[in-house]
């Protein structure tokens, strides 16, 4: 009896770095293991968007339209490209006005691109319509999707069968051109029984040939019992990934899939040998990069978050930037809560971030005590509707906080009217810089805000976690001295104090060190200092030493964890003392202003 075919994509190089390094990985450094799994047959792959894309800017000081035309040479004319989309979202965490939503599907197809998985983390069918037919006019083939994931133990209201049925029938009656259709879990989290429903519902609903994709991740310790049950119910294809870039948080392994149909009615159709070549090709181009421990394991506490592998690793190296990783434990438990609060929207970005944003500012400002403004923004309609009605209370704390009312306005006739959204919006930044106003360009900045300028500016930093090679000799400290290891704008530097002497990077210099604090005679004795509440990012400063202030107003904005913080000042007088300075990295309790 002949067996059946399993089409698989490959998400190594797309899903498998956002759920293992951040997807902070530079490009030069991967496209040997493009060209490897070409040799080895494998010509369906993840290459690009979600968050694939603004992590290009933000980290690596790279072009992300470089980087999947560089793809496309390295995979070859005939190989089926796919990139991910978040609805009216695009590939960022904010929702987009029509034009940039019909330049995304132009400049992805432009760039090689012949796929695009298009999803709404709400499941809100609206946000799919117009975004869905832009991906369709632009000739490329639509790949339309319900996120699934399962809600918390002791949560119902959403996320079942039923649920699922009901989102798709809202697609088909839409009349959304689609090319095919997937059920995406993006936290692992949803039991094979429900997936293997699910998907015999949809196969019974959707015309005959559809072709019908389930993708999962090994998060929670069940993707290859998930990808069975779909294919028993009909699905035709799944998500397989590469080491090191498989298992734990990201899809499970193409090794691990064939050696799990061994025995049954499929086959993946592979030369198993020539994908180990590849496999090993792949561990070599990531070697120098940092594994982190949290992304190569099973989480059995990922049903309670549910925290979705691609979000995952993503925040963890955010943690570890600002050096509170050691605060992660409690953030998970967090995000139980704020699901279970926050209307019930799938656990997959942008709305898994949101979720993991309330959970970071539950845990550093006290429950509910400060709403994470993407997080109040969902839960109040701005996103769109959300499966089931947020917590009432939740609703009103944010709409205190933000000064916002719940709306039901949808997001793109909302954004449509924003005058500062859209092309002629970005033109007019790029035009105030002096940078062309190319479509690539334009796109850059509405998607990119802020770091997409810098980028363009020649400004942009590096932020990629690559394992710390040990000096040969290490430098001896003498008795007394202190020693410090930096991290400067994305390299080491070791540091060692003793006394007026300063060693970097073994070279020696004299210095004379005071102590900043007592030499500021000229404080006033009743100013108050202004602190860091949370560590993060000095991006912005709006008042100075001179200005005078309110109680309670912003007087500069740190980025933490993908959000902008409002600083404000404890009460009304003048700012005496600003020893802070745009781009300066700051701890938890440090002084940033001094008012009196």
């Amino acid at each position: 009896m002949a067996k059946k075919k399993v089409i698989f994509m490959c998400t190594a190089f797309r899903d498998g770095f956002q759920s293992v390094y951040g997807a902070r990985v530079f490009t030069p450094d991967f496209l040997p293991a493009v060209e490897a799994a070409r040799e080895a047959g494998i010509d369906y792959h993840e290459a690009g968007g979600g968050a694939r894309f603004q992590s290009l800017y933000f980290y690596c000081n790279e072009d992300a339209f470089a980087m999947t035309d560089a793809f496309r040479e390295a995979a070859g004319p005939e190989a089926n490209l796919q990139t991910l989309a978040r609805g009216v979202n695009v590939v960022g965490l904010e929702s987009q006005s029509s034009d940039i939503i019909k330049l995304h599907a132009e400049l992805f197809k432009k760039h090689g691109i012949t796929t695009i998985r298009n999803f709404d983390a709400l499941n809100d069918v609206n946000n799919l319509i117009y975004s869905g037919q832009c991906i369709a006019d632009a000739g490329l083939h639509h790949q339309v999707c319900v996120t699934l994931m399962e809600l918390p133990p002791g949560c119902t209201g959403a996320h079942d069968a039923d649920f699922y049925e009901q989102t798709l029938r809202e697609i088909l009656d839409a009349d959304i051109p689609y090319h095919s259709v997937c059920f995406k879990d993006a936290s692992g989290t949803a039991v094979p029984a429900k997936v293997y429903e699910t998907i015999k519902r949809a196969r019974q609903l959707l015309p005959d040939g559809t072709f019908i994709h389930f993708h999962t991740h090994e998060t929670a310790g069940i993707s290859v019992q998930a990808n069975l049950a779909a294919l028993e119910a009909g699905a035709d294809a799944i998500d397989l990934s590469l080491a090191p870039c498989s298992g734990g948080t990201c899809q499970p392994d193409i090794l691990v899939m064939w050696h799990a149909l061994r025995g049954t009615k499929y086959d993946l159709d592979i030369d198993i040998e020539k994908v180990r070549d590849a496999e090993e090709v792949f561990k070599e181009c990531m070697a120098d990069y940092f594994l982190p421990p949290e992304a190569t394991a099973v989480e059995p506490m990922i049903p309670w978050s549910p925290m979705p592998g691609g979000a995952l690793t993503a925040n963890t190296q955010m943690l570890r930037d600002n050096g509170i990783m050691d605060k992660y434990p409690d953030m998970i438990k967090a995000m139980g809560d704020v699901v279970a609060r926050g209307g019930f929207g799938t656990s997959v970005t942008p709305v898994s971030q949101f979720y993991f944003q309330q959970a970071f500012n539950n845990v550093m400002f006290g429950p509910w005590e400060r709403i994470a403004e993407p997080y109040g923004q969902m839960v109040l309609g701005y996103f769109g509707k959300t499966p089931v009605p947020p917590d009432p209370e939740v609703m009103k704390i944010a709409s205190n906080q933000l000064g916002l009312e719940p709306t039901d306005q949808p997001p793109l006739e909302r954004n449509d009217a924003d005058p500062e959204k859209g092309r002629d919006a970005a033109k007019k930044l790029l035009d105030a810089e002096g940078i062309e106003a190319t479509d690539e360009h334009i796109f850059i900045v509405a998607t990119c805000g802020d770091k997409g300028m810098d980028f363009l500016k020649g400004d942009a930093e590096i932020g990629v976690r690559k394992i710390e090679k040990q000096d040969d000799a290490p430098v001896p400290v003498a008795d007394g001295a202190a020693e410090y290891k930096l991290q400067v704008n994305g390299k080491s530097v070791r540091v060692q104090i003793d006394g007026n002497i300063a060693t970097v990077n073994g070279t020696t210099y004299t210095v004379d060190i005071e102590d900043t604090v007592s030499t500021q005679a000229s404080t006033p004795a009743n100013a108050e200092p202004v602190s860091a509440q949370m560590p993060g990012k000095v991006i912005r400063i709006l008042k100075h030493a001179g200005d005078q202030v309110q109680a309670g107003e912003a007087i500069l904005i740190l980025e933490a964890m993908k959000m902008e913080v409002q600083i404000t000042s404890p009460n009304a007088g003048t700012v005496v003392e600003m020893p802070v300075n745009v781009g300066d990295q700051v701890s938890n309790g440090q002084t940033l202003a001094m008012v009196g």
